[in-house]
């Protein structure tokens, strides 16, 4: 594992600002808590769908990224399709990231 953003995520983890799973992300979406939003690329769509439209009512951004569920499981620790960051500071840095990784 030694891409950026993964190893981003596992930092976040440590650091306790990493929500993990679909409910606690929701409801950090919900209390304004969550500064972005990353869904795997191999979530379910009704998951995927949920989180997405969560994020874009309440103005949280959010993205799909090209790890599977695995790759992000691998890096966090525990199995999720779906995870919100909350801290600014690393919310900028994984955007920054995860806008590279698309103009690839």
């Amino acid at each position: 594992m030694n891409d950026k953003l993964l190893s981003l995520l596992g930092l976040c983890r440590r650091a306790g600002k990493l929500v993990l799973g679909n409910d606690p992300v929701i409801d950090s979406i919900n209390l304004k808590k969550a500064k972005l939003v990353i869904v795997a690329c191999d979530c379910s769509k009704n998951t995927a769908k949920g989180v997405l439209s969560t994020a874009h009512r309440c103005n949280v951004c959010a993205h799909v990224v090209p790890y599977t569920k695995d790759d992000i499981s691998l890096a966090v620790g525990k199995y999720s399709a779906v995870l919100s960051i909350c801290d600014q500071g690393f919310a900028k840095k994984a955007d920054t990231l995860i806008c590279s990784l698309k103009e690839e």
